[in-house]
């Protein structure tokens, strides 16, 4: 009895834990909220208003900093371009991950570990240390100022990521499966493609997620491929507004918000997805 007397409730401390849990969540909110909330307000004000009262709502609100962008051609073209390539790129690191995903997670051949391996120690190599000898190597190709000069570069770079999250589901896929597919007449082929792919549709939606994202975000890449206007990306479209109209800060703060909104309303679309594949992923692991 003494023993179950002192014995700690699962919810011993509760109360206290989950005020600390919940001062952190307002912290970091504030911390992420303040700046957008400072952007937004700061797109309807004039350059001197942002000098003379730069905490203080909009006086006169002057929504021509957002209409001016909304009417410009070239921030659609740039959202085009940016909605393309990442679309491709996705489309690509999926669809070769998700097949080297399954070799590795189903397949047993020699050397499957250290090649392996060698796909994870891609996530050790920086980006940038990459990016002359792959200028020098796409300008070999002629893919300069072409999109393909990006996508397969992103795709390569989106790899390792995501065959290591794949592999991890397509391994906790029980074998009786497999072997009542095969003894079925199911190939290889058409397991995957039958019913490992739909089973693992979690992971695919999370790393289809983190595809899209890291290729809208993507600056350094695109500033090295392209020098046609008209091919640069929402991230390249920022820098040149920035320098067009840098004692205009107002606009600049207008053209950054629009250009944030298609990445935030995507992440706000595919958060449950996101959220769901990597629960999954934790709890099979």
């Amino acid at each position: 009895m003494s023993a179950n007397r002192h014995k700690q409730s699962p919810t011993s401390g509760g109360p206290l834990r989950s005020l600390s849990l919940h001062a952190i969540v307002v912290i970091t909110a504030l911390f992420v909220g303040i700046p957008l909330l400072y952007g937004v307000l700061g797109g309807f004000k004039t350059t001197r208003q942002l000098s003379s009262n730069p905490l203080g709502l909009p006086n006169p609100w002057v929504p021509e900093n957002y209409t001016s962008v909304l009417g410009s051609a070239s921030f659609w073209q740039m959202l085009w371009n940016s909605t393309y390539i990442a679309v491709l790129t996705t489309l690509v690191v999926v669809a070769v991950s998700a097949l080297a995903a399954y070799v590795f997670a189903r397949f047993a051949f020699r050397g499957r570990e250290a090649l392996f391996t060698m796909f994870a120690a891609g996530l050790m190599f920086p980006f940038a240390v990459a990016i002359l000898p792959l200028f020098v190597l796409l300008r070999m190709f002629g893919l300069l100022d072409n999109p393909l000069g990006v996508i397969l570069p992103q795709a390569a770079f989106g790899m390792p990521m995501t065959i290591i999250i794949l592999r991890g589901f397509f391994r906790a896929i029980p074998g009786e499966i497999e072997e009542a597919a095969i003894l079925d007449g199911c190939t290889p082929f058409g397991f995957f493609w039958r019913i490992l792919l739909p089973m693992a549709k979690p992971a695919v939606a999370t790393v289809s997620v983190l595809a899209v994202v890291n290729s809208w975000n993507q600056f350094m890449l695109p500033l090295v491929v392209f020098s046609d206007d008209s091919l640069f990306t929402i991230p390249l479209g920022v820098q040149q507004f920035q320098g067009q109209y840098a004692t205009d800060i107002a606009r600049v703060m207008a053209y950054i918000v629009v250009a944030m909104l298609p990445a935030l309303g995507f992440y706000a679309v595919a958060e449950r997805q996101l959220v769901s594949g990597l629960t999954a992923g934790a709890i099979k692991g």
